[in-house]
This record gives structure tokens, sequence and C-alpha cells, in this order.
């Protein structure tokens, strides 16, 4: 596997902005090799994991809580009370409030939900959203509407999203979303680009999003850094994480 440069480390400037290290995953309730899971996330060092179907029925807490444990994090609000959506965060980030969301329930569909919660880094404020949109078309767009309307809410300059959007760039919803949101990829592509491999063709349909004022300094599927083997990626669940690096913007 080719070397990929590596992203920039978690920092804090002499000016209270902040270098954040954000890790967006869909594990798919820990079915897989955990072990190749935790190894693929510690790896990546981020300051916050936005993960998706995370483990939702018996024990689930304890489930999140030990992987949280193995990457050195802490987890931070989510799980079944978001329907799957979580997320972790290491003990750089100072929480001033979470919130799990419930988005209403199409009959005969899966319930979906956000992970949304408002962080400190040094002197960088930042909201946070983790999302798995519907499989349904037009379900998904109401739901990107919502996602959008969640931001706005939440009271923060800067804010990043980010999950299994289950849709191309191309598709309504992602263009819903980057109509007011940075595609972190697009604006700073880095290492790879495809996050479902399991078939044909590959395509990227997990994404991270940011605030206009955020700054991308990198984005992608984090393939030959260290510590991040092309088996663990293979073992650890069926989708590809997505990794940022991002400059956030002192309050």
């Amino acid at each position: 596997m080719a070397t990929t440069p590596l992203l920039p480390d978690s920092r804090t400037e002499s000016d209270g902005s902040a270098v954040i290290r954000v890790l967006s995953y869909n594990i798919r309730s820990m079915r897989d090799d955990t072990g190749a899971l935790a190894r693929v996330i510690g790896a990546c060092a981020p300051d916050l994991v936005l993960l998706q179907e995370a483990p939702r029925f018996f024990r689930w807490r304890k489930k999140l809580a030990r992987l949280a444990s193995e990457t050195g994090l802490v987890v931070l609000t989510g799980g079944a009370t978001a329907a799957g959506p979580a997320i972790l965060c290491s003990l750089r980030a100072t929480v001033e409030r979470t919130e799990d969301v419930l988005l209403p329930l199409t009959p005969g569909q899966h319930r979906r939900g956000f992970a949304t919660a408002v962080v400190r880094f040094g002197g960088a404020r930042l909201g946070v959203l983790s999302c798995h949109l519907s499989l349904r078309q037009d379900e998904r767009y109401e739901q990107g509407g919502m996602l959008l309307d969640r931001l706005a809410a939440m009271g923060t300059e800067h804010a990043v999203a980010g999950g299994d959007l289950n849709e191309r760039p191309d598709g309504r919803t992602f263009r819903r979303l980057t109509e007011s949101l940075t595609d972190c990829w697009a604006a700073a592509p880095w290492g790879g680009e495809h996050t479902w491999v399991r078939d044909a063709p590959h395509r990227r349909i997990d994404a991270l999003l940011a605030t206009k004022g955020v700054r991308v300094l990198g984005c992608g599927v984090p393939l030959g850094q260290p510590g991040v083997s092309g088996s663990d990626l293979a073992a650890a669940t069926d989708h590809l994480p997505v990794l940022a690096a991002v400059r956030v913007p002192a309050a």
C-alpha cells in the first residue's frame, strides 16, 4: 500500500484556534473484528470520532465504552439513544453539552437519529453532529434538511457533521448539504476517496462536512497510514473510515 503524507497533528495555536482531527466511521454494530476496529481508530489519533451503526441493543453501552477505552477515548454521546450514531472524543475536548435527536419514523423503515454535541478545544468552540441517513431517497432528502436545521440551531459559529450519507456526491441530498456546508474531501482531498468498496462500482457515500469558517487541511480514507493496515480495514467493518484535519478559529 502506498504511503500517504501525514495529516497535521492536533494542536492549539497561540491565537486560540485549534487543529482538530475528526474521524467518521460506520462500524456495523461492532459485529466484525473489534480488535482491528480499535487499531484503525487508534492509529488515526482522532480528537472526535463520529460513529454510525454503533451498538444499539444488548449491553450496547458496555460495548461502546470498551471501544472508547481501547482507543484512548471516551464516550461523548449517542448509541441506542440516537438510533445508532454516536460520538467519541479525546480528553483534549471540553464538553459544553450533548443532545441525541430521534428523527420522525417512516413506517417500515429503520429509525434514524443524530448524535450531537458542543465542545471546545482551546479557544475554539465547535458543534458536532454524527448521522446515518436513510436508504430511501425521499426520506434521505428530508433528513438532510433536518441536519441543516439542527446545525443552525446549535448556536455555534463553527460546526462539523459526518456520517454515512448513503448517497454519492452527485446525489440530491448530498448536493443539498453542500450548498451551505463544505465537503471536506472536495476541499482538500487526501488519502483515498471511496468509502464503500465491497462491490463495484466503488463509491464515496460517507463524508465529513464543515461550516464555511472551518479550514480543511486534508480529508480522506487513511490508506497507508502508520498503524492502519489494509487487512485491518477489511476486517473491522464493511465501510472505510473518513479522517480529516481541520483548523477551527477561536470563538
